[in-house]
């Protein structure tokens, strides 16, 4: 196996919320900071091709020079930001799923290796339990946001 496909074999998934005012001021830091670390560590960033928390864990990646990889609930690019108004900067790749966000949670978070979750809502708690159920490895930042403690008590 060549170097360039060995140091990308993990793909870790960031999951948080795409608005993020409930999230409190240190969020875009923590954010930016996870992807970094995932870049640093030599894995494939993977999100939810969306705004919020999952964008600024790609844009953080992109500064350390590491790779992303977005999973899109829209069938098309021009569906992606006409309609669902997702970005496309800090995305090295997006596969545009058709179905939505709820399917778009289950193949984004079956085609990671590992899922962190930031402050989030009702999705990032969706991504959590397809995460949990399918055993996969987890990490949950803790921080000035209530979604660590809802995760705990789930």
């Amino acid at each position: 196996m060549d170097a360039k496909k060995e140091n990308l074999s993990l793909k870790f998934a960031v999951s948080g919320a795409a608005e993020t005012g409930h999230c409190g001021i240190d969020a875009y830091d923590k954010g930016i900071e996870l992807g970094k670390q995932i870049a640093l560590h030599k894995a494939v960033l993977v999100n939810g091709a969306t705004t919020g928390f999952p964008l600024w864990g790609a844009m953080g990646a992109k500064q350390a020079g590491g790779f992303t990889l977005g999973f899109s609930p829209a069938n098309t690019e021009k569906e992606h930001i006409e309609v669902y108004n997702l970005p496309v900067e800090y995305m090295d790749v997006i596969v545009y799923t058709g179905f939505g966000f709820p399917g778009r949670d289950l193949i984004m978070t079956r085609s990671s290796d590992a899922v962190f979750f930031g402050c989030g809502r009702i999705g990032t708690i969706h991504e959590f339990t397809i995460a949990f159920e399918d055993q996969k490895p987890i990490g949950i930042l803790e921080a000035g946001w209530e979604t660590d403690e809802v995760i705990k008590e789930i």
